[in-house]
């Protein structure tokens, strides 16, 4: 019986810390010539239906409103997973654990960090609510690059 308690704690935090996010926002330098946003979707390999329907919305709002300036760079789209070795620096940067939506808005090669986890994940499964509010954000930081 100890044993089933103890798997089960251990399976809720398990999940909590792959779907967690903060709201955080950071500022790097960079090369002065750089000026975009680089969209990181951030997940580990065993992923909630949620977590797979921030992605898919994400994709869906890049490229039915921002499909110039993907094709311009202006706009760059990642999905990173957490758990590869390859990747550990990225989500070590980024602070992602787990799934976690990040806009990296690089304005004269300075990085601004924009967390977007908790948005996505309270709208990730309404694709109207998540597309409009997507674009709205990157709209805003599009204006100012």
């Amino acid at each position: 019986m100890k044993r089933i308690k103890l798997f089960a704690v251990l399976t809720i935090v398990l999940i909590l810390t792959a779907c967690s996010g903060e709201k955080k926002k950071n500022e790097q330098s960079l090369d002065q010539a750089i000026s975009k946003i680089e969209v990181m979707d951030f997940h580990s390999t065993h992923r909630c239906m949620t977590c797979n329907a921030i992605e898919k919305n994400t994709k869906y709002t890049l490229n039915t409103y921002f499909s110039r300036e993907l094709e311009e760079n202006k706009i760059t789209f990642q999905v990173i997973n957490v758990d590869e070795k390859e990747n550990e620096k990225v989500a070590e940067k980024f602070e992602a654990a787990g799934t976690a939506l990040i806009l990296n808005v690089i304005k004269n090669g300075k990085e601004t960090k924009i967390d977007l986890t908790d948005f996505a994940f309270m709208n990730g499964n309404d694709q109207d609510v998540f597309s409009k509010e997507l674009k709205a954000k990157i709209d805003t930081e599009l204006k100012i690059l």
